[in-house]
């Protein structure tokens, strides 16, 4: 089977809800990420065979096939350039990362951008199954699902804190956890550590023009007394908004290409596809997936958990990668060194592509061979990639 290499990854720098990204369209917003991986790799943007992008909530300004709205709006792809897009929830464009591969791997394509897009602010959560609801056309929740799983919602806030209670984690716990995902996007920031991922967007704001390029999410003042001081979610919890992943505005791209057209194209890769797994579990606690995930992704690539440099986590809720952390006894050293969503936000469909352009960036920066990537996505499935640096 062929090997599939990532040339290049990128992301915009992450927007508050309402923030300095809510003035860009999301088909615009995507583009941008799709014309700096053509930039920056330097290919032939007529070389690529297809687009494959994530994003969660498919409606409005982010429906008709948002992925190719966006190769359209491109200043650089051509109309000829296919797309898809897909919805694996929040593990959307890791999914789209795989897919990608898998064409690469398969032999049926060379070259595939893997992308996600989410404007949070322009495309509510849940809008495309609220409206539906408010419309009066129905529910999700068909009788056949409820007959399996009477009286049960499907609440990921809700899985969340079934996992601190399940692996007996305490509200400070989670609180000293959202701190230092604050304290480790600050000094990856302060220290240029996003610099090679990050694609500035131009942006108009009350005062002007200006470059968006900083992830807005980031509390620079970030203290544990003011995260323990956010009021709980549920009375009965221990989950804030605090330690929970930040409504984001975003883009992300990663191409993934053929060992024959890194050298047809003479580019130099960044890293290569090392194993691709996904699994499904328990769609009620749900975000408990990727521990078992990783558990068969170690299995089958042949790998233990401290043969992995570095882990990319996704920071839905603190309680996720804790809880991961405790089941692969993982070193916490090599969790989201950089910080992770609760500082600088989880734009749905757009984080798995976001998340990767972080992994295999910091294991060039910090000079490290073996990164893994895993998601807690709605329904009780997770996505784990393991990637080698080259």
């Amino acid at each position: 089977m062929a090997t599939a290499y990532i040339v290049e990854a990128v992301r915009t720098a992450g927007g508050r809800r309402g923030g300095r990204l809510a003035g860009v369209h999301p088909v615009d917003l995507l583009a941008k990420s799709l014309d700096a991986i053509v930039e920056r790799s330097g290919i032939d943007p007529g070389a690529i065979d297809d687009v494959v992008t994530g994003c969660v909530s498919q409606a409005g300004e982010q429906a008709m096939q948002v992925g190719r709205m966006g190769v359209l709006a491109s200043r650089h792809l051509p109309q000829s350039t296919p797309a898809v897009t897909i919805d694996r929830q929040c593990g959307s464009s890791q999914q789209a990362i795989q897919f990608a591969a898998q064409a690469v791997m398969s032999g049926t394509q060379d070259a595939v951008i893997a992308s996600g897009v989410e404007s949070m602010t322009r495309v509510p959560m849940g809008t495309n199954a609220t409206f539906h609801m408010k419309e009066g056309l129905g529910h999700y929740k068909s009788p056949g699902l409820e007959e399996k799983y009477p009286k049960v919602q499907f609440s990921q806030f809700m899985g969340a804190e079934m996992i601190a209670q399940k692996h007996g984690f305490s509200k400070e716990d989670l609180d000293r956890f959202g701190l230092a995902s604050h304290e480790k996007a600050i000094a990856a920031t302060n220290d240029g550590a996003f610099d090679k991922e990050i694609v500035p967007v131009a942006i108009e704001t009350p005062d002007g023009d200006d470059v968006h390029k900083v992830d807005e999410g980031i509390r620079f003042d970030a203290s544990f007394e003011g995260i323990s001081g956010v009021k709980l979610i549920s009375p009965e919890g221990k989950v804030t908004a605090a330690t929970s992943s930040q409504i984001c505005d975003g883009s992300s791209a990663v191409l993934v290409v053929s060992e024959e057209f890194l050298k047809t194209h003479n580019l130099t890769p960044l890293a290569r596809i090392h194993n691709l797994t996904v699994t499904a579990g328990d769609p009620v606690i749900m975000l408990e997936e990727p521990l078992f995930a990783t558990d068969k992704a170690l299995d089958r690539a042949g790998m233990k958990i401290d043969d992995i440099d570095l882990y990319e986590v996704n920071e839905a809720f603190a309680p996720v990668p804790m809880a991961w952390l405790k089941h692969t006894g993982a070193d916490p050293d090599k969790l989201n060194v950089h910080g992770g969503a609760i500082a600088l936000g989880h734009p749905l469909g757009a984080s798995g592509t976001k998340l990767m352009a972080t992994l295999v960036h910091g294991l060039h920066r910090h000079g490290k061979k073996y990164g893994l990537q895993t998601m807690c996505e709605g329904g009780g499935v997770a996505n784990v990639t393991i990637v080698e640096a080259v």
